[in-house]
This record gives C-alpha cells, structure tokens and sequence, in this order.
C-alpha cells in the first residue's frame, strides 16, 4: 500500500531541560532547514510543563509534522496530542536511553536523525495506554520507579547512563518483591515479582528486552522478571545487556490487547521513565494510533 510522502514543513519542539537539549537546539533548527525541511516555527521549552501545551498548539494551528527532540518521557508525554489529529510525528533522540528511538531504528546521534526524517517514510504504530494515558514505548513496575521517583534532580542530565546506572545499584539494595495479579481476560494468574515491564516496543532502559513485539503488532506484551530473589532481576538484566543466549530465563510473558495488573502491596508504575501511575490498573494496546517518521 502506497503512503504519502514525509512533509517537507514542520515544527520543531526540543525539550531544553533534557539531557542535550539546550545545547542542540540551535544545531538542530539549522541542519533541520538545511535538509530541506522549511520550519514553521520552533520552541525551545526549558519548562517541562510547558511542553504539552507547545505541542498542542502547533497541531492546533495545522502544522502537517512536529519534531519533538527529547528524552523518551517528553516524547511519551505529547504522543497524546497527535492521537487521532492529521499530523506526522518525527523523532530527535535527545534523552538518556532513546527506548522509543531505538524501537523506530532511528540513528541516535543528531546527524543521523535529520537525515532520517528528510529522507523517511511515514509509518503508522500503536501506542500503549494506561488506563486512559497513551504511552510511546515502556511502562514498568519494581525497581525502575523507585529508581526514577528518587533520582537526584540533573543528575541523569550530567552523568547520563552511568550516573542513572549508579542510582539503580543504591536502589537495588532497598528494593522487595512483591506479589503480581495479572487477569488476561480468561483467567488470573498470580505470582511473586522483582519486576514487571508492560511493552509496547522492545527496549526500555537502552536495552533490548524482547526480540518478539514492535510498534504495530496490536498487541502488549506484559513481560515479569517473576520469584521472590533480587539476583534473578540482575541476571536478567546482565542477560540482555550483553544479549545472552539464556537472557529469557526466569522471565514470564503475556500477551494481549488488554490486561488487568495488581499488586500487593500498591505499586508506582513509571511510564517512559516518568512515575505517573499505579496500580490497579488496565494495560491496554491503541492500535495504529499516530503516524511517525521511520527511515527509509
């Protein structure tokens, strides 16, 4: 089936308060016009709050694509905004992990990136929701909220993967399983925890955590690092950073368009790396929800 072409007029939106942000901004605008696409406009937000609104308002105001340059919680706290609207939604992968760039196959240094949505194509992925909130590429439980809830204000900005990597072991050692409910609409399965991974695309935290899901697969993938020993949560990790043969041992997948997830005790569900809900809640998958630019 044939698509239209990537549009050849944009608005640039970068998140300043992300980790290369402010700092891109301006290289950003200038290769962007130089790759031939002409900028209707473009934002430098250093208020995080301020973001949604900036987005919204270049959808408003009929732009045929918006740039977002960010971390993967910008980029998952705007999808919402070009669900449903005749806008394409374009990548620059500014952030820490770059999960949803990576999802995309999108290079990750900036040169690469523009390159990719002058010369892309247009493709169209589901996101995922909780409960009523759309999220681009990873919800998770356990550690990862803790870790994300309790960071050092900047320090992922000026240390970046290895400042985060250090914040996740200082966790780790304050962290308890829990016990899991998961109701896949035919029956409910229980189950002790270290961590739960509600999967739209294939990475979080950098990393490759499944081989068996993408953006368009009209399903979630609920993937649980399951049993009450904190070595287990380590090994898989370890296991897929340097994907490993064994890297799925110990994990329990399920799959479906929409789940039910509990918890005892209640626990904080961190969405793209941003902690915005918890639990009971309803994982659900929205298909084919917005256009993105993919290379070509």
């Amino acid at each position: 089936m044939l698509t239209s072409p990537v549009p050849r007029q944009a608005v640039l939106i970068v998140n300043a308060k992300s980790r290369r942000g402010q700092a891109m901004f301006d290289e950003a605008r200038t290769k962007i016009a130089a790759a031939g696409i002409e900028l209707i406009d473009c934002h430098a937000v250093r208020d995080p709050a301020k973001l949604n609104d900036t987005v919204r308002g270049a959808v408003r105001s009929g732009a045929p694509m918006v740039i977002v340059g960010g971390g993967d919680g910008s980029l998952s706290c705007v999808v919402d905004d070009v669900v449903g609207k005749d806008c394409v939604f374009a990548v620059l992968p500014l952030g820490t992990a770059n999960s949803f760039a990576r999802t995309l196959g999108l290079p990750l240094d900036l040169d690469g990136a523009i390159d990719a949505i002058a010369s892309g194509r247009r493709r169209r992925i589901d996101l995922g929701m909780i409960d009523d909130d759309y999220f681009a590429n990873c919800a998770a439980m356990g550690l990862s909220p803790m870790i994300g809830d309790t960071v050092p204000h900047n320090l992922k900005k000026y240390l970046g993967r290895i400042g985060y990597l250090g914040w996740a072991v200082w966790c780790f050692f304050r962290f308890r399983p829990f016990r899991l409910m998961i109701d896949d609409g035919t029956r409910e399965h229980r189950m002790w925890a270290t961590e739960v991974r509600m999967l739209n695309g294939r990475f979080h935290g950098g990393v490759e955590m499944t081989e068996t899901t993408d953006v368009d697969s009209g399903d979630m993938v609920i993937q649980v690092v399951a049993g009450r020993k904190l070595w287990k949560l380590v090994v898989d990790w370890y296991g897929k950073f340097f994907r490993l043969r064994s890297r799925d041992a110990g994990i329990r997948e399920f799959r479906g368009r929409e789940l039910r997830l509990d918890t005892r005790p209640h626990h904080r569900i961190s969405i793209d790396g941003e902690v915005l809900a918890r639990t009971p809640v309803t994982v659900r998958v929205a298909q084919r929800a917005i256009e993105v630019v993919v290379p070509g």
